[in-house]
């Protein structure tokens, strides 16, 4: 959103609710989000990390950029490797790899 959007939002709330009523809304939402991250921050306190580590290295790799998605998509190598920057090395393994498929 832009500053010109907010200030248009703002001014129609406060001609259709009033100052006194807006002010009260916005300390509402004010103190909703703290409450939120306070209930965020008490969860996150009780997770277990170390499973949740685990769990996570068996879900497959996200790209991160389009390098690493095309590099997803070529190749058929296990997510760990993808999940790494592709490097010169690499690349050159799978221009190789292309043109062995290509033949």
């Amino acid at each position: 959103m832009h500053i010109l959007d907010l200030i248009i939002i703002a001014g129609i709330g406060l001609a259709l609710f009033g100052p006194k009523a807006l002010q009260s809304m916005a300390r509402n939402a004010g103190k909703g989000v703290g409450q939120a991250k306070m209930m965020k921050d008490k969860v996150m306190s009780e997770l277990p990390m170390e499973d949740i580590t685990k769990i996570t290295e068996y879900i497959p790799r996200v790209p991160l950029n389009s390098r690493q998605a095309i590099q997803m998509l070529v190749t058929t190598e296990p997510a760990e490797e993808t999940a790494e920057e592709p490097t010169v090395a690499s690349s050159k393994n799978n221009a190789e790899r292309q043109s062995d498929r290509a033949k």
